[in-house]
C-alpha cells in the first residue's frame, strides 16, 4: 500500500512539475526572445515615454505591441504582473518530487554501494549540500566577476568549470541515474535562487524607488538582466538531466560523468543559437549557427563514442549460460529454455518481487505473472537496463540477453 500511494505521489507531483516548468520555461524563453527582437520606437510619442524598445506581432487572430522601458516608466501601471510563482513553483514541485523519488528511499534509490557505501542519512546530507554549495559558489562568481571587463565569459568559464566538477563528484558518489537528476536540480535550485534573491528583490526595489518618486538605480535591472541570462542557458541542460532518467545508456555509461557534462554543453551551444538569432536578423551580431554546428558535433559524436560493441553471435547454437550456480541451456538450444530465465529472476529479480516482497505488485517467481509481465521484464532488464535498480543484484550482460532471446523467441513459459 506505502508503495502505491508512493507511485501517485510521484505521479502527481511530475505532473505538476511538468506544467510549471513549461510555463516557467516559455515565459523565460519568451522575454529572450523579446529582448533579442525589439526594435528603436519610431513614434516620438514613445521616446518621449522612454520607450527603449518596441516589438510588433500577430498571434491568435490579433495584433500586439509590446515596449519596452530601458529603467521605468513614466508611473506605474494600477495592475503590473511578476513573474516568479513560475520559478517557485516549479522548484518545490520538483524538489518535492525528487523528494519522494530518491531522498524518501534513498538506500533503493540515491545510493549505489559499488560507489560509495553510506548511511542513508548521510547520502541525503550530502545530496542537499550539492544545491546550497554550488549556490553559494555560483553566487559568489557572479559577485566577484559579473561587473568586470569580460565579466560574461569569465562568470561563463568558471561556471563551466564548477558543473564539471559537481557532476563528476555525483557520479562517482551516487547511483548513476540519481547523479543526473541530482546535477539537474542543482542547477535548477541555482536559477530559482537568482529569481528569489536577485531577479524579484531587484524588481520591488525599483518599483519602491519609481513610488517614492526616487531616482531609479538602473543597476538593479542589469543584475536582473544577467541573472535571467544564465538562467536561459542553464535550462537546456537542465532539462537534459532531468529527461535521462528513462534512457540508461546514459547514467550507467562508465564515464557517466563525461556524458553528462558533454550533453549539457551541448544544450548551452544550441541554446546560444537561439538567443542570438533574433539580434542576427537585426543586423546586431554575427551569425549564430557555430554554436548549433558545435552543440549537434558534440552530440552527434557523444553517439558515437558511446555505440555499443556488436554482440558476438555463435554459428552453431548457443553456448550456456551460467546462472544461480549452475549451466542451463540457452535459448538456441531448443530445451526447456524458460528454466534458464526463471534462474535468472530467482537470483536477480525476485528479491523485490517475490512472496515475501511484491514492489509495484508484481511477482516473478510465478509463471502466469512473468508471461503477463513479459514486455515489462523485457523493456526493463533488457532495452532500458534500469532493473534490477542500481544492478544491486549484479546481473550480468549476458543474462540480459538470456532474458531478452527469450522474449523476442515468444516469451515461452514451460514449467516442468
Amino acid at each position: 500500500m506505502e508503495s502505491y500511494f508512493l507511485d501517485w505521489a510521484n505521479l502527481l507531483l511530475r505532473w505538476v512539475h511538468v506544467i510549471t516548468a513549461i510555463a516557467w520555461i516559455g515565459s523565460s524563453f519568451y522575454f529572450v526572445f523579446l529582448d533579442s527582437s525589439l526594435t528603436p520606437p519610431e513614434d516620438e510619442d514613445l521616446k518621449k515615454q522612454g520607450v527603449s524598445g518596441e516589438l510588433w506581432a500577430v498571434h491568435g487572430g490579433g495584433f500586439y505591441h509590446p515596449v519596452k522601458f530601458a529603467v521605468s516608466p513614466p508611473q506605474l501601471p494600477k495592475h503590473l504582473h511578476w513573474f516568479f510563482w513560475e520559478s517557485y513553483s516549479t522548484w518545490l514541485s520538483g524538489f518535492s518530487l525528487f523528494t519522494v523519488s530518491y531522498l524518501y528511499s534513498a538506500s533503493t534509490y540515491l545510493i549505489d554501494k559499488s560507489r560509495m557505501d553510506w548511511a542513508p542519512a548521510m547520502a541525503i546530507g550530502v545530496a542537499l549540500a550539492f544545491f546550497v554549495v554550488f549556490w553559494l559558489l555560483y553566487d559568489g562568481i557572479c559577485r566577484l566577476f559579473g561587473q568586470r571587463k569580460n565579466g560574461d565569459a569569465i562568470v561563463g568559464a568558471l561556471v563551466l568549470v564548477l558543473v564539471c566538477v559537481a557532476s563528476w563528484l555525483a557520479c562517482h558518489w551516487f547511483a548513476g541515474r540519481a547523479a543526473f537528476l541530482l546535477v539537474g536540480a542543482m542547477i535548477a535550485t541555482a536559477m530559482s535562487a537568482n529569481v528569489f534573491f536577485w531577479i524579484i528583490p531587484g524588481q520591488r526595489t525599483v518599483v519602491a524607488q519609481i513610488k517614492a518618486g526616487a531616482p531609479v538605480d538602473p543597476i538593479h535591472g542589469k543584475r536582473g538582466k544577467q541573472r535571467s541570462v544564465h538562467n536561459t542557458y542553464f535550462t537546456l541542460p537542465v532539462l537534459f538531466a532531468m529527461l535521462s532518467n528513462h534512457y540508461s545508456f546514459t547514467w550507467s555509461h562508465p564515464q557517466n560523468w563525461l556524458v553528462l557534462i558533454l550533453m549539457m554543453f551541448a544544450g548551452a551551444a544550441i541554446r546560444q543559437f537561439f538567443v542570438m538569432r533574433h539580434g542576427y536578423k537585426l543586423g546586431r551580431n554575427g551569425n549564430p549557427l557555430p554554436y548549433a554546428l558545435v552543440g549537434v558535433a558534440v552530440i552527434v559524436g557523444a553517439i558515437v563514442w558511446m555505440r555499443p560493441a556488436p554482440a558476438a553471435v555463435s554459428a552453431g547454437g548457443g553456448a550456456p549460460v551460467l546462472v544461480a550456480g549452475g549451466a542451463y541451456p540457452s535459448i538456441d538450444s531448443g530445451q526447456n529454455d524458460y528454466q534458464a530465465v526463471r534462474a535468472v529472476l530467482a537470483q536477480r529479480c525476485t528479491l523485490c518481487h517475490g512472496e515475501q516482497v511484491q514492489m509495484k505488485n508484481l511477482r516473478l517467481d510465478l509463471a502466469d505473472s512473468v508471461k503477463q509481465h513479459a514486455q515489462a521484464i523485457y523493456q526493463q532488464a533488457v532495452v532500458q537496463k534500469l532493473m534490477p535498480l542500481n544492478n544491486a543484484t549484479g546481473i550480468t550482460d549476458a543474462e540480459r540477453a538470456l532474458i531478452g532471446r527469450w522474449f523476442e523467441a515468444g516469451a515461452v513459459v514451460n514449467p516442468p
